[in-house]
């Protein structure tokens, strides 16, 4: 079964609402297609978007200048800078930030990627709009995008940073594992097993950190994007894991149980955590069947790969 929170609200349309001019509050399809398909998707460059000029460096916000009002009546993006960084690939995750104007005064609308903990990565795909604007450009390209008026909003013009690409296993320093509980093994992709010790479960919630990464921490409500697997502690058998083909998901860490909150807030992006979690803190007391989580003690292994900070109140 997969790992249900209280609540899916999608990470995506949070991305979703800053860029307004291609379909608020819609969550991104998922990556599909080939590297052709991904240079191919790219959008073209017109009189709107090349009528731009842009100042700032690379990784910064930038300063841009245009005759207000801009109306293109399709979405146009010129390339600022080309990138000297790899090609990024359809599927791969990216790291991005953007400058966002009003397209009817010029006034900056926000910037938003150039610190931690800003934006989620995004999946790139020839069908979402990172996907259009960036191709299959490589790391460190920049471009200015020109979008039409919308329902949601006037005409924009957003500058763009291509920043880098994000691993979708932890990448964090490896810590000693600690004494009693499970252990586990990591194939190739990252992908881990988890095999449980000659023992009972423990009836609190047990957190060790396997990789510390170095990324941004992690607060109470703050969206996390996330591989995880979960093994129920009775039979050890996988019961859910996004590593079945399944993509990394982002919700807010508020929508978890307990005991998965605590793998997760005061933790690092680039960190993988192990959690056991009895059923006080996961799904509650009850009988065990194969269906349902009610009653088991769970043993869930976590790789956090991005986190954004929850909407200031």
């Amino acid at each position: 079964m997969r790992l249900r929170p209280i609540a899916a609200l999608s990470a995506a349309a949070v991305t979703a609402l800053l860029l307004a001019g291609c379909g608020a509050g819609e969550a991104e399809p998922e990556a599909t297609g080939t590297p052709a398909d991904l240079c191919a998707a790219a959008a073209s460059a017109g009189d709107a978007s090349d009528s731009v000029t842009v100042d700032g460096e690379l990784g910064t916000a930038s300063e841009a200048t245009f005759d207000a009002p801009i109306e293109p009546s399709d979405l146009e993006v010129t390339v600022v800078d080309e990138g000297e960084g790899e090609p990024v690939e359809a599927g791969e995750f990216i790291s991005y930030a953007m400058t966002a104007y009003s397209g009817e005064t010029g006034e900056m609308l926000a910037a938003v990627g150039y610190e931690p903990g800003e934006l989620l990565p995004s999946q790139l795909s020839a069908e979402t709009i990172h996907g259009q604007v960036f191709g299959c450009g490589k790391v460190g390209k920049r471009v200015v995008a020109t979008f039409p008026a919308s329902d949601q909003s006037g005409p924009e013009v957003y500058v763009l940073d291509l920043l880098d690409t994000v691993p979708t296993a932890a990448w964090g320093a490896e810590q000693e594992p600690a004494d009693g509980m499970p252990t586990v093994e990591l194939a190739e992709d990252g992908a881990p097993s988890i095999t449980l010790p000659e023992s009972d479960a423990p009836t609190e919630t047990q957190v060790s950190v396997l990789k510390k990464g170095d990324g941004y921490e992690v607060q109470e409500g703050d969206y996390a994007l996330i591989q995880y697997t979960g093994i129920r502690w009775s039979n050890g058998e996988t019961f859910d894991s996004t590593w079945d083909g399944a993509a990394p998901i982002a919700y807010p860490t508020t929508q978890y149980v307990p005991g998965f909150r605590k793998a997760l807030e005061g933790q690092t992006v680039g960190s993988q955590v192990l959690v056991v979690i009895p059923p006080a803190e996961g799904y509650g007391e009850g009988e065990i069947n194969e269906e349902d989580l009610k009653g088991e003690s769970l043993v869930f292994v976590v790789d956090i790969l991005g986190g954004q900070a929850a909407p200031a109140e």
